[in-house]
């Protein structure tokens, strides 16, 4: 069976040509967004729709896409709410030290004297880096959060499904 990974949600039209507001949830929006990509639509008891890719431009925090075959606002106003997604076998080859977000969200973080912190819960990509946001195995604490850069994010092994960092002074109170 085909897995699918959501990328994104539309959360409105834009304008009257077809366009949709999408709030992204992809690390590489440039890339799935491209003319000519296949993307599915899920929606709620409906069958995924094949959608694609006509035109992408950003405008403020969204992702405005059309698609193919849907030029005005009445072929796009059903789609509201609706989750795009990408087939898992689209999603292409890394480089090295670089990660999906799905593979990285959920997976226990350790320090360097191997005491688990928690899970990875959220990805953030607020600029230079990303930063992972670790769920606290503590009760009531705090959430982590720490920069994705090399001097502390020591080991990522997907496979066993662990991250070894090692955390600077002061980072955590």
């Amino acid at each position: 069976m085909t897995e699918f990974l959501n990328v994104g949600k539309i959360v409105n039209t834009q304008g009257i040509k077809g366009e949709v507001r999408v709030i992204s949830k992809t690390d590489f929006s440039e890339e799935r967004y491209k003319k000519g990509n296949v993307l599915f639509l899920f929606q709620e008891n409906k069958k995924p729709i094949e959608l694609t890719i006509k035109s992408h431009r950003k405008h403020k925090n969204f992702d405005i896409l059309s698609f193919e075959d849907h030029p005005n606002i009445n072929d796009v106003e059903k789609y509201r709410d609706g989750i795009l997604k990408i087939s898992k076998e689209d999603i292409g080859e890394l480089e090295d030290n670089a990660f999906y977000y799905h593979e990285i969200i959920g997976i226990e973080v350790f320090d360097e004297t191997g005491t688990s912190l928690g899970k990875i819960k959220e990805i953030l990509s607020p600029g230079a880096n990303d930063v992972w946001i670790i769920g606290s195995n503590e009760k009531g604490a705090k959430d982590i959060l720490i920069p994705y850069i090399e001097s502390v994010v020591k080991e990522v092994n997907i496979s066993e499904g662990k991250v070894v960092v090692e955390i600077p002074e002061g980072l955590i109170d």
